[in-house]
C-alpha cells in the first residue's frame, strides 16, 4: 500500500475522513448514554438536563456529518492534475476500518482444530495482517487494485480455513460508513468481504477521476474504469443483500451504479466531441442526441438520490450536482439543434429527404401547425423553431447556473462556476444574433429531444480470476479435507512393518490420500488404523499434498524396515457448537435497524411469546416517534429493558447478533 503518512491530497482526505469517524463514534456513545438515563430516570429535573444535553449532541453530530459531506464532496482533490475546462466527476471515498489482530485467534484455532503447532505459522498469519494493513492505502493504479482482489479472495481461504458457521472466532471487524461515520462491528467475514468490495469500486471511481480527460487514451481509461466500478457496485448489492452499514445497502449501491454509468457515459460525449465538433447538419444531429443521452441519465440519477431512504444519507451536494449536469447537457442538446436550423439553410444540392430523416429522429412531436420539411425549406419557421431552442437551452442554463449558487459546496467549485457560465453565455450570444424586432409574435414552444447513443454503457463484471493468489495458509492442507467445516481426531502414529511385501492396505484417492481395502487382520489394523483414515504424514514427512504414488514410494523407500505414519479420522460435523455472535454499531437518526441479539437472552423469560421478526432492512418504528437516535446501547441497569429478536443480517450464518 501508499505510506500512510504520506502528505498527498487525497491522503489527507482519508486521514480526516477517520478523524471524523472517531469524532462521530464519541457523540453517538454520548447520545447513547443520555438516551438510557432519560428512560431509566423518572426525576423531572434530572429529565430535563439530559435533553438538553441530547439536543447539543444532535447538534454537534449534525455539523460532523456536513462535515463528512464536505469531504465526500472535495472532487478536485480527485481529478487529473492537467488544467481542464470539464465539469468535474464525483469519487467514492475509501471506507476506513480499525486494525484486526488475527494472532491469538488463528494460532489457537490451528492448535485446537488442526492440532498442529500454531508457532510454526506466525510467518503466515503476519502476512494476512500486513496484506489487510496495506489494503487501507491502496494506491490509484491497477496495483491498487490487483492488491485488494488479492485480499479479497485471501479471505475466501481463511473464511473456509478458521470460520466454521457453527461458532465465531471472537475477531471483531469495525468498519465506518463512507456518508455517515457510524461504525458497524461484525464478528463473521461477511462484512469484511463486502467492505473490501466497496473499497475496489470506490478506488475504480478515484482511477476513473484521475484520468487526463483531454486525451482520448484517457477518457477511454475512465470509461472502462467507471464501467468496472458500476461492476463491483453492482455484484456487491447482488452478493451481500444484508450488509449492515448505509453505503452498501442495496438502494445505495442502486444508486451508486447509476452515477457511475451516468459519469461513464458523460465521458463517452467527451471522448466524441475531443477532435472538435464541425458545425455540419447530420454530425451536430448525432451529437444533439449524445449530449441528450448524458443530460437523461443524469435525471434519473438525480430522481434516484431524491428517493427515500437514500436521500438521507446521500450527499446533498452529489445531488444537486447531477441535477446540475441533467440541466447543463439538456440545455446544450438544445443549443446544437439551434445551430442545425440557424445556420444551416437548405441549399440546391441538399438532399432534402436525408435531412428530414435526420431531423424527425431527434422529436417524438413536431409542434402544431408545423410540418419538418416545410420546416427546413421555409426560413421562417426554420428561425423561429431555432429561437424556441435557444430559449428552452438559456432556460436550463440558467437553472443549472442558479442551483449551482444555491449549494455552498458547489459554488466553491471554480471550474464549474467556469463551465456553466461559457456556456450560459454562448447560447445568450447565439439567441442575440437571431433577434429580431417581430420576436413577440414567436410563440413556438421547442419539443423535447430524443435522447439516442451509439455507446452502449453497461457495467463490466469483476474479474477476479485474473489475480493469482496462493493461499497463505497452504501448509494445512487441501481446503477440500482440512477446512473449519470438517472435524477429524488428533493425528494418530501408526508403525507399519511389510509383511511378506505387503502392506496390508490399498490407497486410494487424491491429496490427501485414504486408507483403502484394509485387511482387519495386518498388524497397522491392530495398532488402530481404520478404513478411511487419511494419511497426513509418512516418516515424519508431511505428505497432505501427496498423491498415491508417491506415498507408495515413501513407504517402500524404507525396504523392509519399519515405518512411522500419521493418520486421522473424519468425525460427525454436526456437533452441536455456541452459535452466538456480537454485533455492534451505532446509528444516527432515521437508520437502517441493526439486528441484534443480547448475550443475556437466556436469561429472559422462556415462557413469553417471542415477537416477530422483522427484515433486516427495515426501518426502525421507535425511531419515528422519538426526536434522538434509533439505536442507543442497552441500558447497564439489569431488567430495563426488553430486548427483542431480530433475524441476523447475514442469514447464510444462521447464527445470530448481539448489540453492545
Amino acid at each position: 500500500g501508499c505510506n500512510p503518512l504520506a502528505e498527498t491530497g487525497r491522503s489527507k482526505l482519508q486521514n480526516q475522513r477517520a478523524v471524523l469517524n472517531q469524532q462521530i463514534l464519541r457523540a453517538v456513545r454520548m447520545r447513547a448514554g443520555a438516551e438510557n438515563l432519560l428512560r431509566a430516570t423518572t426525576n423531572n429535573k434530572v429529565r430535563e438536563q439530559v435533553l438538553l444535553e441530547l439536543s447539543f449532541v444532535n447538534s454537534d453530530l449534525q455539523i460532523l456529518k456536513e462535515e463528512l459531506e464536505g469531504l465526500n464532496i472535495s472532487v478536485e482533490v480527485y481529478q487529473n492534475t492537467e488544467e481542464t475546462f470539464t465539469i468535474p466527476l464525483v469519487p467514492l471515498g475509501l471506507k476506513e476500518t480499525k486494525e484486526v489482530d488475527f494472532t491469538l485467534p488463528l494460532k489457537d484455532f490451528i492448535l485446537e482444530h488442526y492440532s498442529e503447532d500454531s508457532s510454526e505459522y506466525e510467518d503466515e498469519i503476519a502476512d494476512l495482517m500486513d496484506l489487510r494493513q496495506a489494503c487501507r492505502t491502496p494506491s490509484r493504479d491497477e496495483a491498487g487494485i490487483e492488491m485488494l482482489i488479492s485480499y479479497f479472495l485471501q479471505l475466501g481461504y481463511v473464511e473456509n480455513r478458521f470460520f466454521p458457521p457453527t461458532r465465531h472466532m471472537g475477531v471483531l471487524f469495525t468498519w465506518y460508513d463512507s456518508f455517515t461515520g457510524v461504525p458497524v462491528c461484525q464478528q463473521n467475514l461477511l462484512l469484511e468481504k463486502a467492505s473490501i468490495l466497496f473499497n475496489i469500486g470506490a478506488l475504480y471511481t478515484q482511477i476513473g477521476t484521475r484520468c487526463n480527460r483531454q486525451t482520448k487514451a484517457g477518457l477511454e481509461n475512465a470509461v472502462d474504469a467507471f464501467q468496472r466500478a458500476a461492476g463491483v457496485l453492482s455484484y456487491l448489492k447482488e452478493t451481500f443483500t444484508h450488509t449492515p452499514s448505509y453505503d452498501m445497502s442495496p438502494a445505495m449501491l442502486n444508486v451508486l451504479v447509476k452515477l457511475m454509468l451516468a459519469q461513464a457515459q458523460e465521458c463517452v460525449f467527451e471522448q466524441i466531441g475531443l477532435p472538435g465538433i464541425r458545425n455540419e447538419f447530420f454530425t451536430l444531429v448525432k451529437m444533439t442526441q449524445e449530449v441528450a443521452k448524458v443530460g437523461e441519465v443524469y435525471m434519473l440519477v438525480n430522481t434516484a438520490m431524491n428517493q427515500e431512504p437514500v436521500k438521507e444519507n446521500i450527499p446533498y451536494s452529489w445531488s444537486k450536482l447531477a441535477q446540475i449536469k441533467s440541466d447543463h447537457y439538456k440545455a446544450l442538446a438544445h443549443y446544437f439543434i439551434a445551430t442545425i436550423l440557424c445556420d444551416h439553410e437548405l441549399q440546391s444540392g441538399d438532399d432534402e429527404d436525408q435531412q428530414e430523416k435526420a431531423l424527425s429522429q431527434l422529436y417524438d412531436y413536431v409542434p402544431e401547425g408545423l410540418m419538418l420539411l416545410t420546416v427546413l425549406k421555409d426560413k421562417v419557421q426554420r428561425k423561429q423553431l431555432g429561437k424556441a431552442h435557444l430559449r428552452r437551452a438559456i432556460i436550463y442554463h440558467e437553472e443549472a447556473l442558479r442551483v449551482c449558487g444555491l449549494c455552498k459546496k458547489l459554488r466553491n467549485i471554480d471550474v464549474l462556476q467556469e463551465v456553466l457560465t461559457a456556456a450560459h453565455k454562448r447560447s445568450l450570444l447565439k439567441y442575440a444574433q437571431q433577434e429580431t424586432e417581430d420576436d413577440f409574435l414567436s410563440l413556438i414552444q421547442a419539443p423535447d429531444i430524443i435522447p439516442k447513443t451509439e455507446h452502449k454503457i453497461e457495467t463490466i463484471a469483476p474479474q477476479f480470476s485474473k489475480v493469482k493468489v496462493k493461499d497463505f495458509f497452504h501448509r494445512l492442507g487441501p481446503l477440500t479435507v482440512f477446512s473449519a467445516k470438517q472435524r477429524w481426531t488428533a493425528p494418530r502414529t501408526i508403525l507399519i512393518r511389510h509383511e511378506e511385501g505387503e502392506l496390508g492396505f490399498s490407497l486410494k484417492g487424491g491429496s490427501p490420500v485414504q486408507i483403502y481395502c484394509l485387511d482387519p487382520f495386518c498388524s497397522a489394523a491392530s495398532m488402530g488404523l481404520k478404513e478411511g483414515d487419511y494419511l497426513v504424514s509418512v516418516g515424519g514427512v508431511d505428505c497432505k499434498w501427496l498423491g498415491v504414488n508417491e506415498v507408495l514410494e515413501r513407504l517402500r523407500s524404507g525396504g523392509e524396515q519399519p515405518v512411522e505414519i500419521e493418520v486421522i479420522s473424519c468425525q460427525d460435523t454436526a456437533a452441536s457448537m455456541h452459535s452466538k455472535s456480537a454485533t455492534y454499531s451505532v446509528g444516527m437518526q432515521k437508520t437502517y435497524s441493526l439486528i441484534c441479539l443480547a448475550m443475556e437472552e437466556d436469561k429472559t423469560d422462556q415462557t413469553k411469546k417471542a415477537p416477530l421478526k422483522l427484515p433486516f432492512l427495515s426501518w426502525g418504528t421507535k425511531n419515528r416517534q422519538k426526536a434522538a437516535s434509533t439505536l442507543c446501547l442497552p441500558s447497564a441497569v439489569a431488567g430495563s429493558s426488553q430486548i427483542k429478536k431480530k433475524l441476523s443480517p447475514f442469514t447464510l450464518l444462521n447464527s445470530e447478533s448481539s448489540l453492545y
